[in-house]
């Protein structure tokens, strides 16, 4: 839909205290196995996608009609808001948690590279979404309409689609699947603090912006090139490994302003 929601992070950060709390008052650690996993991951991204739509109603929706500026700002103090009210609140607090362990993790051989399991179902998961998530926006219905949507939504309500609807539909799924991102993000790094999103919601943010804004493959390949840069740059310097994605970030926009695979943009003016 052409947004940029810079607290994007936060639902990741969300998502992973839904899991922390389900396990901690419903199950035993030990008793977590697949479809435990897999029912939590379900858990996480509709509660979070829900919080996400509600979001969006109360932030951005008041802010549709004016400049980009002004729902980046928005934005911004939807990020700080939450960071904070999860910090004060007293049954998190600033204090990092331990993230429960969802899959039993061990290496795995192939050749002479040994790779962890969970990051082989990270991978394996992540591309399973991708595809689904490209298909759903070029062959459904669902997806037709905000594709509409995000090219004008003017004649897009005009031609009778409900903007109010694709919106939250697509909220809901942007903090559905930050959620279960997180999951496995805190799987791998089981440490959780109220602003653990902030950093991940940045690059998020430098890899959608270098790919190509409203672009699924864009914002993959811009994945993709952030995470080659910061892995070169930590051989070398690794304190400014995350520093250097706004180099890169910066670099790209110099040479093609719509990012990798953007298309420009013509505006009357």
């Amino acid at each position: 839909i052409r947004m940029i929601n810079l607290a994007h992070g936060d639902f990741l950060m969300m998502g992973s205290y839904v899991i922390f709390f389900a396990v901690s008052l419903f199950f035993a650690e030990q008793m977590i196995g697949p479809v435990i996993a897999m029912l939590l991951l379900i858990l996480s991204g509709g509660i979070t996608g829900m919080i996400g739509v509600g979001i969006e109603r109360v932030a951005y929706k008041p802010l549709r009609n004016r400049p980009t500026i002004s729902c980046m700002i928005s934005a911004i103090g939807v990020s700080i808001f939450t960071q904070n009210l999860f910090r004060s609140l007293p049954f998190i607090g600033p204090n990092p948690r331990t993230f429960p362990v969802l899959i039993n993790d061990f290496l795995v051989s192939l050749g002479s590279i040994n790779i962890s399991f969970l990051r082989i179902i990270t991978i394996c998961l992540s591309v399973i979404i991708m595809v689904i998530l490209y298909w759903a926006i070029m062959k459904t219905k669902t997806g037709m309409q905000m594709r509409a949507v995000s090219c004008d939504k003017d004649a897009a309500s005009l031609m009778g689609i409900n903007i109010n609807r694709v919106i939250s539909i697509t909220f809901f799924i942007g903090a559905g699947l930050a959620a279960i991102s997180g999951a496995f993000y805190a799987s791998s790094y089981p440490v959780l603090t109220p602003t653990m999103g902030a950093t991940l919601g940045n690059k998020a943010f430098i890899a959608a912006v270098c790919g190509g804004i409203g672009d699924i493959r864009g914002a993959v390949l811009g994945g993709f090139v952030i995470g080659i840069a910061e892995i070169f740059v930590s051989a070398v310097y690794s304190e400014f490994a995350y520093g250097f994605c706004f180099v890169v970030l910066v670099a790209i926009l110099l040479f093609k302003p719509e990012g990798l695979l953007g298309k420009p943009t013509i505006e009357k003016v």
